[in-house]
């Protein structure tokens, strides 16, 4: 039997290289929606677009500062019953500092949650399950969580390994961190993007059908020419059982 890539490890980082990826997750959640704004206005306005008539509910993972909120149009109910999980202590402060109204939760989308089952009518993960060492766990967890008659697991994903993906972060993401720390950037990005699309599907799969799905820029369904994928995605009754 094949040993399960799951989770993902790898070797530890120094002490200067932690302080460096934190660091630079925040600064490229601040620096994005300034200096790249096409793509980051389709991350936060495909889960907008594709919510459903009527929820309560939202459960958003890997909130980075906050950010996706800017875009949510929610009545005071559904803005109090928002909830915003990120997993840096240095990230939810700044979500809490910024919009004190919703629920900030300081935690791993990767372990069980404080939650019942099917508690969220609505699961957001803008640019999460890339990163993600143990996918499977946050896959089954978002499941639960999911409300199984109407809830949705809306998701964006980059098209990691595209030559456009690859062309557009040369000039972006890595050009302002080698400047920033004048570094090489593959050590940074080679434990951030750890999951490809086609693991994301098919590990999303068994729990998940898809229900609506977007490519950008292009309007076509290839990974080479595109730089994120955006799916809305319906919680399955029950995990499909895999062939052994």
């Amino acid at each position: 039997m094949a040993k399960s890539p799951w989770p993902k490890t790898f070797p530890p980082l120094s002490p200067e290289q932690e302080a460096i990826r934190d660091d630079f997750m925040k600064y490229w959640h601040e620096v994005l929606p300034r200096r790249f704004g096409i793509i980051d206005r389709f991350n936060h306005t495909y889960p907008v677009r594709t919510r459903p008539a009527t929820f309560l509910r939202t459960l958003e993972i890997g909130a980075g500062i906050g950010e996706h909120l800017e875009y949510e149009k929610l009545t005071p109910e559904q803005r109090k019953n928002y909830y915003a999980l990120e997993l840096r202590p240095n990230m939810s402060a700044e979500i809490q500092r910024r919009f004190p109204e919703v629920q900030t939760i300081t935690g791993d989308c990767q372990k069980r949650l404080p939650f019942p089952d099917g508690f969220f009518d609505r699961v957001l993960a803008i640019h999460v399950l890339e990163h993600l060492p143990d996918l499977p766990a946050t896959v089954r967890e978002m499941h639960r969580l999911c409300n199984k008659s109407e809830g949705v697991f809306s998701i964006v994903i980059p098209c990691e390994g595209s030559l456009a993906y690859t062309l557009a972060r040369k000039i972006s993401a890595q050009r302002l961190f080698e400047k920033r720390y004048k570094q090489s950037y593959r050590w940074f990005i080679e434990r951030e993007h750890i999951n490809r699309p086609e693991e994301i599907l098919g590990e999303l799969a068994p729990y998940f059908e898809i229900e609506e799905r977007s490519f950008f820029p292009l309007p076509i369904p290839l990974v080479f020419c595109n730089l994120v994928i955006g799916l809305t995605l319906r919680p399955r009754r029950a995990p499909m059982r895999l062939a052994a």
